[in-house]
């Protein structure tokens, strides 16, 4: 197969051992240097957690370019988690290491347990934030639209938090 890229998201809210949340990331980055070439890789940011998982996540996004299809490139990242000391778990719990398929040069994809573009992409500011820093023009297949306009789309205050700040009642 040739070459292809992929973005992948990266995040973190426990210690491993390679250290705090943001060491187990730039550890992963070399883990996954071993896939293929890390083209870019985002800085890594602070970010609130989601749901029942309690501590901060550290995120980040890189651009990897491989000779690995989907399903491999995904069997892989599993491993990678795996190695991480990632067990499975309650959805949007603790972890110490998730790795997420975002986008493929190739376009979308879905078989099995896979579908890229990631369905959650689009509502996630701590996936769009890192990944408009490395890859702002690329393009979700389904929409069309950028990196950047769709974590512009996402980060705007819209008409009722704009009301809200100006002392308006929500109804």
């Amino acid at each position: 197969m040739a070459k292809t890229s992929y973005a992948l998201a990266l995040g973190s809210n426990r210690r491993s051992r390679y250290g705090s949340p943001a060491a187990t990331l730039r550890a992963a980055l070399e883990a996954l240097s071993e896939l293929g070439e890390v083209e870019a890789a985002s800085r890594i940011r602070a970010t609130a957690a989601v749901g029942p998982a309690g501590r901060s996540f550290a995120n980040a996004a890189a651009v990897l370019t491989t000779k690995l299809g989907p399903a491999e490139l995904l069997a892989a990242v599993k491993q990678i988690e795996r190695s991480f000391g990632r067990r499975p778990g309650r959805r949007w719990g603790a972890r110490v290491l998730d790795l997420d398929i975002l986008l493929w040069s190739g376009g979308a994809w879905a078989e099995g347990a896979l579908t890229i573009p990631h369905p959650g992409m689009r509502r996630r500011l701590f996936v769009l934030d890192p990944l408009a820093e490395i890859a702002p023009d690329w393009r979700d297949p389904l929409s069309h639209a950028s990196i950047r306009h769709l974590r512009h789309r996402l980060a705007r205050p819209r008409a009722v938090d704009r009301a809200i700040d100006r002392g308006g009642a929500r109804s």
